[in-house]
């Protein structure tokens, strides 16, 4: 904190002004609209894949694939991805 201080005026402005124009990427995200509020479509997307995984894992032990399927960490963390990517690409419009 002591470094930024030291920096005089115009300085503290240029970097300002750097570490702001990277912030304008998200300008243009893809959002949902769920209960009146828009969301960020990576987030919806992110929690539908985790509940994706844990849905997988609560199968897996149901049906007793657990001694199985080696590497559940893995396997469930891949499925969760693929959930979370299938959400994406239907929110984008890029599925089919």
């Amino acid at each position: 904190m002591k470094a930024i201080n030291r920096l005089r005026y115009p300085a503290r402005l240029v970097l300002i002004g750097m570490l702001t124009f990277f912030l304008e990427g998200c300008a243009g995200a893809p959002s949902v609209s769920l209960f009146g509020a828009y969301f960020p479509l990576w987030l919806l997307s992110a929690v539908v894949g985790i509940l994706g995984a844990v849905v997988s894992y609560r199968l897996f032990v149901k049906t007793g694939w657990t001694e199985t399927v080696r590497s559940q960490l893995l396997v469930n963390t891949a499925i969760g991805l693929m959930v979370a990517e299938i959400v994406w690409l239907i929110g984008t419009g890029h599925f089919l």
